[in-house]
């Protein structure tokens, strides 16, 4: 049997999951949990492949999708709001149209439709960089790529001392960890959620960045057109790494977007009670 996805729940209440971008771990949501676990059970996990699960990354975000609806059958939420970044966000729509019965709702944020050559290229060049770590190289060169289209010139000037700190960290990590990044890429080559996009029926959120360099702002619209009746919410000077960089922002969408549909399902008549 495979192991649940190493995980944190804090607070109570209606369930909230958050789910990774693919360089992060559940510890970079830590600044959204207070404000939100006050009214919310917020559940946040690593995916395989990003060091604290166990096992090897999933090839499909089919995959990474059972391993979450793994997770909330352990912890027994029938169904949860799932608010995603990049990554977790392309996890998150595949979530909630494979199983749409899991999702109260979805909020989608710095995420694409698909990935395009230019994405693909991208992703390959991370790739490159994973095997070169992977064979005694230089791990921090996966930040050096990254950085530049994950950031704001402001943040990058301010935030320099971190952004250092980050690329010694990452640049020490085991080899496990490139390994995973790369498997985690490499279930994005080529991905289309476009057929997917009608079957979601949950309330969704799209949020995007106007200067996202990593999944241009016209594929949050593009999701946001696709799925039925979803809203989208375009932050000005927002880089891909918009949901670290304007968090308070994000926080306050989420809370609010959420807070308006579990008062929507306060006043719904229990099922027995509708004609």
């Amino acid at each position: 049997m495979t192991e649940v996805l190493s995980h944190v729940v804090n607070g109570g209440g209606p369930p909230l999951l958050l789910l990774n971008g693919g360089l992060m771990s559940y510890a970079a949501w830590d600044s959204f949990v207070p404000p939100i676990a006050r009214s919310y059970r917020v559940v946040r996990c690593d995916f395989r492949g990003q060091l604290l699960s166990p096992g090897e990354a999933p090839s499909t975000f089919a995959g990474h999708a059972d391993d979450v609806l793994r997770l909330l059958d352990a912890l027994d939420i029938d169904s949860a709001h799932i608010a995603g970044a990049s990554f977790g966000a392309l996890a998150g729509i595949t979530l909630a149209a494979r199983a749409p019965d899991r999702a109260r709702s979805l909020i989608a944020i710095t995420a694409t439709d698909r990935m395009t050559t230019e994405m693909d290229a991208g992703s390959a060049r991370m790739r490159d960089a994973c095997r070169a770590a992977l064979n005694g190289g230089d791990g921090g060169q996966v930040l050096d790529l990254v950085n530049p289209a994950t950031w704001s010139r402001e943040f990058l000037t301010a935030q320099a001392a971190m952004l250092a700190a980050r690329r010694q960290a990452v640049a020490s990590l085991p080899r496990a960890w490139f390994a995973g990044l790369d498997r985690l890429l490499a279930s994005m080559d080529g991905l289309d959620l476009r057929p997917l996009l009608p079957a979601i029926t949950c309330p969704t959120l799209v949020i995007g960045g106007d200067k996202d360099a990593t999944f241009p702002v016209e594929h949050s619209r593009e999701l946001a057109t696709r799925i039925p009746g979803a809203r989208l919410v375009v932050v000005p000077d927002a880089y891909h790494g918009l949901v670290i960089e304007h968090a308070p922002q994000v926080i306050e969408l989420l809370v609010n977007f959420v807070g308006e549909i579990e008062a929507g399902r306060a006043r719904r008549p229990p099922a027995e009670a509708r004609p």
